[in-house]
């Protein structure tokens, strides 16, 4: 498996992989939230709205982004910000193809962009993700790279 930047021509397997990667996470949030708040936040469907974020975030001039390729195949990408004025590096947007999850790949794309905050001299990392179910696994891989929780409550009601 190597990294490398990310190029246009990764788009449609980054697309794929993410949308296959996130599904879980999907069911989860339903069953965690709310269903009227759900459909406000996904009135036409989840795969439309992230597939839209990928596209946008693959494109961003503030974005870089990198993917892992694993026998000529994109397997993994990951996004990452930087906010200079808080000197902090921002891992915006990461997936791994269920196929090759639980392989390290996640791991190795994390501390891939660690290793190039540091030398972009950024002096913090952060990274949010969810608390449900769903969610865990990537918990998981954010502790077990030395990430700490700082716990946020962030509540929603259908108006």
């Amino acid at each position: 498996m190597r990294i490398e930047p990310y190029d246009p021509c990764h788009l449609d397997a980054v697309i794929r992989l993410s949308l296959r990667a996130w599904t879980p996470v999907f069911d989860s949030i339903q069953k965690a939230m709310d269903a009227d708040v759900y459909r406000a936040f996904y009135p036409d469907n989840w795969r439309v709205n992230q597939q839209k974020a990928v596209e946008d975030v693959c494109a961003a001039e503030d974005t870089n982004v990198w993917v892992a390729i694993n026998a000529g195949s994109t397997v993994g990408f990951v996004a990452v910000k930087l906010h200079s004025e808080d000197s902090m590096g921002e891992i915006y947007m990461v997936a791994v193809d269920p196929d090759f999850q639980g392989q390290g790949i996640g791991s190795a794309l994390i501390q891939f962009v660690l290793n190039w905050m540091k030398d972009t001299e950024m002096s913090i990392a952060m990274v949010e993700t969810g608390g449900d179910p769903g969610h865990a696994p990537a918990r998981h891989t954010y502790e077990k790279m030395g990430f700490g929780l700082f716990p946020v409550a962030r509540y929603f009601k259908k108006l």
